[in-house]
């Protein structure tokens, strides 16, 4: 079962006065936020929260960097798949996903068909400076972040761009991000 983060009393600007009848989906690059983004859009929204990769971590019984370590790539992003569609299913809720699962041709698909899709985009550097905070990135191992991060976003971009609504993510509070992404859903 998903541990979901239940919702804490709203504290934005924002009220929702929206309700969603499906998942949003947060998707894009590695450090642009989305599970800090996706905790206060789940607050604004009065919804459950779930973070993808926690729930691949919990059905592993193995951190994300051990996974990629013991298995490779290729098992993780399959038990990331299956993760997401078991996600997707039952009440809306807001799900952070990791950067590399839209990349996935049947978890792009079934985002698209059974959620809503929010592209959050950000500069490399603004990336960079955030995942240099922490040393937890399977893909960034022993790699400097600006080089995996444009390397990636070139194969990645073009995929993220085909989510229903997308939204910039910058150096200013995240706050401002959740409410950009309010008013997208609204309008």
């Amino acid at each position: 079962m998903a541990e979901v983060h239940e919702p804490k009393k709203r504290k934005f600007g924002m009220q929702a006065a929206l309700v969603i009848d499906r998942p949003v989906v947060l998707v894009g690059m590695m450090g642009v936020g989305k599970t800090s983004i996706g905790k206060r859009l789940a607050t604004c929204l009065g919804t459950p929260f779930v973070d993808a990769d926690d729930e691949i971590e919990k059905a592993a019984g193995l951190s994300i960097t051990e996974i990629f370590a013991k298995f490779g790539e290729a098992y993780f992003r399959d038990g990331e798949r299956r993760v997401i569609a078991r996600l997707i299913e039952g009440a809306p809720k807001v799900i952070a996903t990791g950067g590399g699962a839209f990349v996935n041709d049947e978890t792009r698909a079934l985002i698209l068909a059974r959620a809503t899709s929010i592209w959050l985009n950000a500069d490399v550097q603004v990336l960079a400076d955030r995942v240099s905070r922490r040393n937890h990135r399977p893909l960034l191992k022993g790699k400097d972040p600006v080089t995996v991060l444009t390397e990636l976003g070139q194969v990645r971009n073009p995929l993220y761009a085909a989510a229903n609504l997308h939204i910039r993510s910058d150096t200013s509070p995240h706050v401002r991000t959740v409410e950009n992404i309010l008013k997208a859903l609204s309008a």
